[in-house]
């Protein structure tokens, strides 16, 4: 054990600088993006920039008390503050406020709490903690399940709320697991299922789909001729094959099931349908906001897309239109550099530490913020469905900003002790 120094002695104050840059920017943002003539001032606290300025300075006493706080507490109560979030989850399907068809939020006076948010941080401390404390981490079916649990229950409880699209941040996850031992295989899987999925999707008919059976039964075929012929093997085959054959029909009964909305998005980003007046006009309004910015932009406060409120949700989840529409090019391109400086060291901070907990705490905060991060870029440039996710630290909100600070705090104060560490 070194001799203990200030508790700022080893702050990462690059990490701190970034996460406040791109806070403030945000902020400069949201004041655009619903400027109102008639309340000028961004300090104005009935408009949304002004509620925005005291989540900003709520988040930075947030971060200066995690700072403060030792970090062996994070890890020796990790479990503590995961199971209370997750009663806290299954309180609001009991108690919460439905807003936008998901029944995810507290309402609070004026102000309205999205427990999900901060479930991420529960979990990837749960995780972290969990995973540390397994020999061989992923190489044992004991331990890979119950990684699985830890973030499949609060993700199960998030869908239940409805809100597909925070539920779809827990696979971000897999990243971690993929890290510390998981098999590179499930990338492969993954891919081989969306695209399988999204075929099934576009072929509509009975006789398509047992044509696309059919092509792939041949290397099916190939492959069992040119291996030897145990029972093992062919067994093997014929499993995976049984798997994709009821993968492919059930394709149709899971899309049933999902919210109208959400069926048309995804018809609509595979051109399967064409709503430019319904599910594709957030999209469509986005992306001639984001072109029309050019190089270096209109001017801050001269977006005409952003003026005359052609895009919804602009303060939230599609924020980047402003930014695309106001500052051009030049702008779009700071705030992915900045993201993308901020990913890198944190995958740099996590590789450097000596606790594995801690290790993996910070694989897990880059992984969280690189799923909102590309998700959202994707959503917002039509590359991916519309699925509802913010873009940290700088969409409009208070839980979401506060949740991101409590994430990427926590990493912070327990990258300045590891100098405490052997």
């Amino acid at each position: 054990m070194r001799e203990r120094k200030h508790v700022f002695q080893n702050i990462d104050w690059i990490l701190i600088a970034l996460w406040l840059i791109l806070v403030l920017f945000g902020w400069i943002n949201i004041y655009a993006s619903v400027y109102n003539p008639e309340n000028f001032s961004i300090f104005d606290l009935s408009q949304r920039y002004g509620k925005q300025m005291l989540w900003i300075i709520a988040a930075i006493a947030l971060g200066f008390m995690i700072i403060l706080i030792d970090p062996k507490f994070f890890n020796q109560f990790s479990y503590l503050i995961y199971f209370l979030i997750l009663l806290i989850l299954i309180s609001v399907l009991l108690f919460g406020k439905e807003v936008a068809g998901s029944k995810s939020w507290f309402q609070i006076g004026s102000f309205a709490l999205q427990p999900a948010e901060f479930m991420k941080f529960a979990t990837s401390l749960a995780l972290a903690h969990f995973l540390s404390t397994q020999e061989k981490t992923l190489t044992t079916l004991r331990s890979k399940f119950f990684a699985t649990v830890i973030i499949m229950v609060p993700a199960a409880l998030v869908l239940l709320q409805n809100d597909t699209g925070s539920a779809l941040v827990f696979t971000a996850f897999i990243l971690v697991l993929y890290r510390f031992g998981l098999s590179g295989n499930i990338f492969v899987i993954g891919f081989v299922a969306i695209f399988l999925g999204v075929l099934a999707l576009l072929l509509s008919t009975v006789v398509q789909k047992i044509i696309l059976i059919g092509i792939l039964l041949i290397p099916a075929i190939v492959i069992v001729l040119m291996m030897k012929k145990t029972f093992r093997n062919i067994a093997k085959i014929t499993g995976v094959v049984v798997l994709i054959v009821v993968y492919i029909f059930s394709v149709d009964f899971a899309f049933s099931k999902l919210q109208p909305h959400q069926q048309i998005r995804i018809k609509v980003l595979l051109n399967m349908e064409s709503d430019p007046q319904g599910a594709g006009y957030n999209v469509l309004q986005s992306k001639i906001a984001v072109g029309s910015g050019g190089f270096s932009g209109k001017g801050f406060l001269n977006g005409t897309q952003t003026k005359f409120d052609f895009v919804p949700e602009q303060s939230t989840d599609f924020i980047f239109c402003t930014v695309g529409e106001e500052w051009g090019f030049v702008g779009s391109f700071l705030v992915v550099a900045l993201f993308t400086f901020l990913l890198i060291r944190l995958v740099l901070a996590a590789e450097r530490q000596r606790s594995l907990s801690s290790k993996i705490y910070g694989y897990s905060v880059a992984s969280i913020l690189f799923f909102h991060f590309t998700i959202n870029l994707g959503m917002v440039l039509g590359l991916l469905p519309v699925i509802g996710i913010p873009l940290p630290f700088f969409s409009y909100g208070g839980s979401s900003l506060w949740a991101f600070t409590i994430l990427l705090f926590i990493f912070i104060r327990q990258d300045a002790e590891r100098m405490q560490l052997l």
